[in-house]
């Protein structure tokens, strides 16, 4: 049975997170509508049951599960926005909560409750955008482990009908993991467990293929392929029967939709797709074989309505508890029982699981049996509830070992030796050596499921500045020196010519490659701005129409910026440029030409002063001359000198005789 809690209603959870009303409560959890305070936007606000915030062992794994969940965005999957741990209830024992976003709408239970089975485009339309989902979470390594309609929520879209979201993702993995013997062990949910999740309790993205199978099944013919009185005979079936084909229910269902459910609920998970994303373009393949169009997805009315919206369910009620002497609840609402445990103890029989065998009918009148046979039974029996509660409660829990330091192969001994699955992953490290181990998730000392897989971070060494070609792109260096666990950087002051590199192409990097470097450290990308520019040539001296074809065969644009003296340019020709010779303005620039105005001073020596006088005057000068004794003179010696280059209106000095 589902024990009661007390309602979170007008609490403040992480002083953020205003808890509204109760929108569904379960064995495991209770839902309620919230608000984010902060942000102020509308949430939905799973609490998870006390009974486990005192399990390390579940608040480790749920901390793990909800944050790869939340790293999870896709637009099929219910986004997880924080993770939490409330103490302002006990603070000895924090109530641990996810806080999600709020989906409006009903789920597929309601779905198929309200129309019985699906047509073949809405059913197909769903599986593919539950897969869809599942896709996604595969390809960053998680595993549902729950799927069934009661997870497959349906939000109102607009004016094109409901949007699929799968919600719980890891959820069951992390209560699997509470080592604690109260009720509701939660493991899975019957109707849709693969034989792999009854027979040992391994989970991989194909056990998630074939509840997705069993799920397109309900959805074709209305109903799950196993029922029984109780769940061991459902978990029975699973794993030794092979599910029938839609068909067989409901005639006239494509003989390809059949192969796609048969072929993601084959009992052998090898022969199923190794993951969504595989089952997924199989899917789409018979929907175009069969010329499917993607349906309207409606939205079910959930039976409480309008009271609430659904957001993410909490699970069934009708869950296996175990107490002293476990007992199966019995399923009280519509579709299939919810998220149960199944002691594996109780339904293995002569070295298969399957229910216990009754004995034959014989014609002999029933005799009582002696008090002493009854009494061997039932401590039979006792014995084996008590072996059922210890391995679901602690047996299948394993220590992990701590393997940091030792080489792959020794830390894969280690944790096979302790029945767990070892998972290698590397990285840069900067002080463990290259093939030793870092670290392993979870952490040594931490309690695992027999069977389950350890993640194994190998070093890789110090990361190296990695060797990129120039020419490249800047998202390939980028991916390199990430690959390396550096970081890029790219800045515009380290950007430089090249004759070479196209511009905005790598140049090189710095450091340069081969560098050895630590985790984290910046790599500068330098780009190409392409080849240097033209150089501004020198045409001093030239004439005004040589300096402007010049400049204009360097790819500038000369003009005149005027005129100045200098004591070395003939007038009429060039003294400097602006900018300056050597400079590497943009192509195509204005360049200024100045032109000399320098006058050559006429030579006037052994002329009567008079004339000298007058000459230079004509030329532009100024003259000074010394003072005649006699009514006629001449000029002795000037300065400056005839023939010497001079500014015009500077002065000329005369000495003459007598």
């Amino acid at each position: 049975m589902t024990r009661t809690e007390p309602s979170l209603a007008g609490a403040l959870l992480d002083r953020r997170y205003r808890v509204e009303d109760l929108i569904a409560r379960g064995g495991m959890s209770s839902v309620y509508r919230g608000v984010d305070t902060r942000l102020d936007r509308p949430v939905a606000v799973k609490v998870m049951d006390s009974r486990f915030a005192g399990d390390r062992s579940f608040v480790d794994r749920f901390e793990r599960e909800a944050r790869a969940a939340a790293r999870l965005h896709h637009p099929h999957v219910v986004a997880v926005h924080d993770q939490g741990f409330d103490t302002s209830a006990d603070p000895e024992n924090p109530r641990a909560f996810l806080v999600m976003e709020l989906v409006n709408g009903g789920t597929l239970r309601d779905l198929i409750n309200e129309r019985g089975r699906l047509d073949v485009p809405l059913a197909l339309t769903v599986a593919e955008q539950v897969s869809s989902a599942l896709a996604a979470a595969h390809a960053a390594g998680l595993v549902h482990r729950d799927i069934k309609p009661e997870n497959v929520l349906i939000g109102r879209g607009g004016d094109t009908g409901g949007v699929v979201k799968v919600a719980d993702f890891g959820l069951v993995r992390a209560a699997a993991s509470a080592g604690t013997t109260s009720a509701n062990i939660i493991l899975g949910t019957v109707a849709y467990l693969s034989p792999e999740q009854v027979a040992t309790g391994t989970t991989t993205a194909r056990s998630d293929i074939y509840s997705t199978g069993i799920l397109l099944y309900e959805m074709l013919t209305g109903r799950v392929p196993y029922s029984g009185d109780t769940a061991l005979s459902v978990a029975y079936r699973h794993v030794n029967d092979d599910v029938p084909a839609p068909s067989t229910v409901v005639p006239g269902i494509p003989a390809a939709l059949d192969d796609l459910v048969l072929r993601a609920t084959r009992r052998d998970a090898e022969a199923r797709p190794a993951d969504a994303a595989k089952f997924l373009a199989e899917l789409r393949r018979v929907k175009a074989e069969l010329g499917v169009r993607t349906a309207t997805i409606p939205v079910a009315t959930p039976p409480d309505a309008p009271r609430i919206s659904r957001s993410v369910p909490a699970e069934d009620d009708s869950e296996l508890t175990v107490p002293a002497i476990p007992a199966i609840t019995e399923h009280s609402g519509p579709g299939p029982r919810g998220t149960q445990a199944l002691p594996r103890a109780m339904v293995e029989t002569s070295g298969h699981l399957g229910p216990p065998q009754a004995e034959p009918p014989t014609a002999s009148p029933r005799r009582r049996p002696p008090l002493a046979v009854l009494a061997l039974v039932v401590l039979v029996l006792l014995g084996g509830v008590g072996a059922g509660v210890w391995w679901f409660s602690a047996g299948r829990y394993v220590d992990v070992p701590s393997v940091a330091g030792l080489s792959r192969e020794e830390a894969e001994t280690a944790l096979r030796q302790a029945e767990l699955t070892p998972v290698f992953t590397e990285e840069r490290h900067n002080t463990a050596p290259a093939g030793t181990v870092i670290r392993s998730e979870p952490d040594s000392g931490s309690r695992a499921l027999q069977g389950d897989e350890v993640t194994v971070v190998l070093s890789l060494g110090k990361p190296v500045v990695p060797d990129v070609r120039a020419g490249a792109s800047v998202e390939e260096a980028e991916r390199a020196i990430r690959a390396m666990q550096l970081e890029p950087r790219v800045d515009a002051e380290a950007d430089a010519y090249d004759a070479e590199v196209p511009e905005g192409a790598v140049v090189t990097l710095t450091p340069k490659p081969g560098t050895q470097a630590n985790v984290g450290d910046t790599v500068t990308i330098v780009r190409s701005k392409g080849p240097p520019p033209t150089p501004v040539p020198d045409v001093s001296g030239m004439s005004r129409d040589e300096a402007f074809q010049a400049l204009r065969n360097a790819g500038f644009e000369p003009f005149e910026a005027g005129k100045e003296f200098s004591p070395n340019v003939q007038a009429g020709h060039v003294v400097r440029t602006d900018p300056e010779q050597g400079s590497t303005p943009e192509p195509g620039s204005r360049v200024g030409v100045f032109v000399s105005n320098a006058v050559e001073v006429p030579s006037v020596v052994g002329r009567q002063t008079k004339k000298a006088v007058r000459i230079l005057r004509e030329a532009g000068f100024k003259v000074e001359a010394e003072k005649s004794r006699g009514p006629v003179s001449f000029v002795i010696e000037q300065s400056p000198d005839g023939g010497t280059l001079a500014e015009p209106g500077s002065t000329v000095t005369l000495s003459v005789i007598p």
